[in-house]
């Protein structure tokens, strides 16, 4: 009963994010980088969420920025699922000394903090959708592996993976037909939850000057553009930190609830 509610909060939130996102034109009172004379002001009929130190309407770039972290957040999810899931195949299926070869590397990349490395890579091939996407998704991929490696180890065990091995059945065959098909589910669940971690870690990126180079909205920036005008008008960073929080909580509810 707990799960279901978990995994309906998660779903209801990850629509409306998506939904916003979908129908930003829609939705955005104004152009996300349309400038104007109404520098800082706090929100009022006109502009919501009042308008940031370069007189842009916060509300609508809260929309926009939506797209920004759904693309990153699953697109990084998407290389961790691509690099780590084949990895992990293989060493939980042929164990042995494949096996031997891939944990030590799998290991290693888990030992290491995130943010860390993530930020070590962002700095050094710099800052873009493309990068951040291939970064987070390149420092997710052990956590994918291992998950996916251990499940692979424990359906290689079983009794029907030992007759599909005595009735001739080649590995490529066996993975994809029992193997694989038994995984997916885990494999979805890691996904959402690695969503959400992607979306937390480039918001971090962001907020260090390391995320999407402006003037393209990203929650990110925004916390960070914001954090200077506190006291003149807190909805700049608390609205982005807010939405960033909402869409990470769906997220994670969502994958979690996945038994």
């Amino acid at each position: 009963m707990m799960r279901n509610w978990r995994f309906l909060a998660g779903a209801s939130i990850v629509v409306a994010v998506m939904a916003v996102a979908g129908l930003a034109p829609v939705l955005a009172p104004y152009e996300p980088n349309k400038s104007s004379v109404l520098l800082l002001q706090t929100p009022s009929a006109t502009h919501w969420l009042g308008t940031d130190e370069l007189g842009r309407d916060v509300l609508s770039r809260l929309i926009y920025g939506a797209r920004t972290s759904l693309v990153i957040g699953i697109g990084a999810a998407l290389v961790a699922v691509l690099i780590g899931a084949p990895i992990g195949l293989v060493g939980g299926y042929f164990r042995g000394r494949i096996d031997l070869m891939i944990v030590p590397v799998i290991d290693l990349f888990v030992a290491m903090p995130a943010l860390l490395l993530a930020l070590i890579i962002t700095v050094m091939v710099g800052p873009s959708h493309q990068n951040l996407i291939l970064v987070l998704g390149f420092v997710m991929w052990p956590t994918m592996a291992r998950l996916v490696r251990g499940q692979a180890l424990a359906i290689r065990e079983a009794t029907y993976i030992e007759a599909a091995v005595a009735a001739g059945g080649t590995s490529a065959w066996i993975i994809r037909r029992h193997v694989w098909p038994n995984i997916m589910r885990i494999v979805a669940a890691q996904f959402a939850i690695a969503v959400s971690l992607a979306t937390i870690t480039a918001t971090s990126l962001s907020f260090l000057g390391l995320g999407i180079p402006p003037p393209i909205p990203d929650w990110g920036g925004m916390v960070r553009s914001g954090f200077d005008y506190l006291a003149l008008n807190p909805a700049m960073s608390l609205a982005p930190g807010a939405a960033t929080t909402i869409t990470v909580l769906g997220f994670y509810l969502g994958g979690s609830a996945v038994e």
